[in-house]
């Protein structure tokens, strides 16, 4: 006897529910060494519409390029990682500090960037991004933003709202035309 076929399932009513508990739109706090950023945008579908039920998973190193210990993660002053939600719009916003460079493949140095995982109803699997800051020299010579064609290398960086501004604008595009990058790891 063979039983049919049935269509993949994708996450419950308890969705948001479980994300919560670790949502924080402030991933350093005051006082931690490095300089404070505010990052926002809008998560957006295939048609430019807002999707309100995404929620960004941020991971980072601090200041000076270091990733946390494994027993040092989700502790003040600067935790290294977050999660915001969107709100009915689409939008999100947080606050962190800037990280510095990383270690990279072949003993090159990444250039400051934030990794992100897009979490959201419906999407079976969670996407991974990189935010890169648009006014950073480094990002000319990270290896893993040259992996990236050159077309659209651009949806990975976050520019600066304002010259005078720590304040940078960036959207994640799920799909379509201007579609974010994203990493299969």
């Amino acid at each position: 006897m063979t039983l049919p076929v049935t269509g993949s399932q994708t996450v419950g009513p308890f969705f948001r529910i479980g994300m919560a508990p670790l949502f924080r739109e402030e991933s350093a706090a005051e006082g931690v060494a490095g300089a404070r950023v505010t990052i926002h945008g809008r998560v957006l579908d295939g048609d430019g519409m807002g999707v309100p039920d995404a929620q960004l998973e941020i991971w980072q190193a601090d200041e000076s390029g270091k990733y946390l210990e494994e027993e040092e993660k989700g502790t003040e002053p600067f935790y290294g990682f977050g999660r915001v939600p969107t709100n009915e719009k689409g939008e999100f916003r947080f606050t962190t500090i800037k990280p510095g460079c990383v270690a990279g493949p072949r003993n090159s140095a990444q250039a400051p960037h934030l990794v992100v995982l897009v979490f959201m109803r419906g999407l079976l699997r969670h996407l991974i991004t990189r935010i890169y800051f648009g006014d950073e020299a480094a990002n000319a010579s990270d290896l893993i933003l040259e992996l990236v064609p050159e077309e659209r290398r651009r949806t990975l960086i976050a520019n600066r709202e304002e010259a005078s501004s720590m304040t940078y604008v960036w959207n994640v595009r799920l799909q379509g035309e201007e579609e974010t990058a994203f990493f299969d790891v």
